[in-house]
Parts: structure tokens; sequence; C-alpha cells
């Protein structure tokens, strides 16, 4: 299988599924594009088992889908109504996740949270873009995952791929990591109410920053 699947010890669905999710993040498969389970197979050489697994995977997560007048499943796009629906739940859902862990964090949990923007930094520094976008993910999931709340959780899961796509479109990288350093020392403080209102600053600016360059 490619190497850009990242094979390790996970169920091979999910290698396949995040090296897609990869493509349709960097462009490689753009909104409309077609994928075939035979030509995915062919191309990570595995069997169209974990291709169809990772693609219902996908389907779940928003970022591709089965067309009625397309054979196979296509890559999703999303219409300016959604894309403002979506900051719209980003808003109120990680307002909460961030309330949350600023009440329920553990000192190894903050750890956790501070090493995964230093992992952004040493990658926006060595000029790992890819790798900078992917901790400034791993950041946001892992203030949910924190809060400690599961009907939060589920209610994030199943827009986890659309909000990673949104988080794709930051076009100042330095200064979403300064931003991510902020929330983090709210979190840390403790204090839900000041978690809640860099959480919300952070969404609103980044919600400006999108309409700005689209």
């Amino acid at each position: 299988m490619d190497t850009s699947a990242g094979i390790d010890d996970r169920p091979l669905r999910e290698n396949v599924r995040d090296a897609i999710r990869n493509r349709i993040f960097e462009g490689h498969y753009a909104p409309g594009t077609r994928l075939v389970e035979r030509d995915l197979a062919d191309e990570f050489s595995v069997s169209r088992l974990p291709v169809r697994e990772a693609l219902r995977m996908l389907r779940q997560e928003g970022l591709v889908s089965d067309r009625a007048n397309s054979r196979g499943t296509v890559v999703s796009s999303l219409t300016p109504e959604q894309v403002a629906d979506l900051f719209d739940v980003r808003l109120a859902l990680e307002v909460l996740a961030s309330e949350l862990a600023a009440a329920r964090a553990t000192r190894p949990e903050l750890t956790h949270l501070n090493s995964l923007l230093d992992t952004a930094q040493n990658c926006l520094a060595t000029g790992s873009i890819f790798e900078a976008h992917a901790a400034n993910n791993q950041f946001h999931d892992a203030i949910t995952t924190i809060a400690r709340n599961e009907f939060l959780r589920a209610a994030l899961e199943p827009l986890q791929g659309r909000m990673h796509w949104l988080f794709r479109h930051a076009t100042d990288l330095p200064e979403l990591i300064r931003e991510h350093r902020r929330l983090y020392e709210a979190i840390a403080s403790g204090d839900p109410d000041r978690a809640g209102a860099a959480s919300r600053e952070h969404v609103q600016k980044y919600r400006k920053d999108y309409y700005l360059h689209h």
C-alpha cells in the first residue's frame, strides 16, 4: 500500500481512510472527483473491502457522498450556505468544549495539549505544512476529548471531517498557532468563562478570514 496512507497497527480501513482524507485536504481529489472502489484498491494495493469501509467512514464525516446520477462515490463540496451553517455549529460546540475542558482538564492532558502546539510550531519551522495542519486539527480534537462529554463528542463526530476541512483554510499558520496558544492558556487557567471567550474569539476570527479569501 502507498506509504502516504501511514501504515501502522490500526485496521487497514483506517489507514486507507486517512490516505483518502489527506488527498482530499491536499486538493489531490477535488470536489466532484469520482472515487471508484476498484481504482482506489489498485492505487493503494489493497483489496476492495478496506476501501469500501474507508469510504463508508468518510461518508459519515461528510467528505464524500453518493450521487444518484454518478457511478460510485464523489468528493463532497460545501455550498456557501453549508459553510455558514458549519461555522455556526462549530462556534456553539467548540465554545462549550473549551469551557468544559477548562473545568475538567488534568495536568497530563494539559501537557499533551501543549505538546501538540509545540509539534505544530516545529513542523511549521521545518516547512512541513501538512503536518502542522494535522497537529492543529489534533489540538481541537484533544479539547473535545478533555471536555469528557459523550453527547458533545457524538455531536461533533459526524462533523469532524468537515471541521478539519474548514481548519485547512487558515491562511496564516503562524497566527493560527499563536491563537491556539492563547486558547490553551485560557483552558489551562481553569476559568471556563475565559476559555469560552477565547474559543469564541478564535472561531469568529477564522470565520472572517475564510470569507475574506473566498
